[in-house]
């Protein structure tokens, strides 16, 4: 993911789904162990819902 993209995604992540620094820093260590996308790492350990996972991917739609 371009370092631009990455970055906005982060702030989405942030402040649009208030998801805690800790969940995010988790699924940044898995990514960086085992590359993946970021959504679906946050998904699999339960870090956000399958609606907030489709919020991420509409939002990668249209950034």
């Amino acid at each position: 993911m371009m370092q631009n993209t990455q970055n906005r995604l982060l702030r989405f992540l942030k402040e649009e789904l208030l998801l805690p620094n800790d969940s995010i820093g988790l699924a940044l260590r898995h990514v960086e162990q085992d590359p993946g996308p970021l959504p679906i790492v946050l998904w699999q350990y339960g870090l956000i819902t399958l609606e907030q996972l489709n919020k991420i991917y509409d939002w990668l739609e249209t950034s």
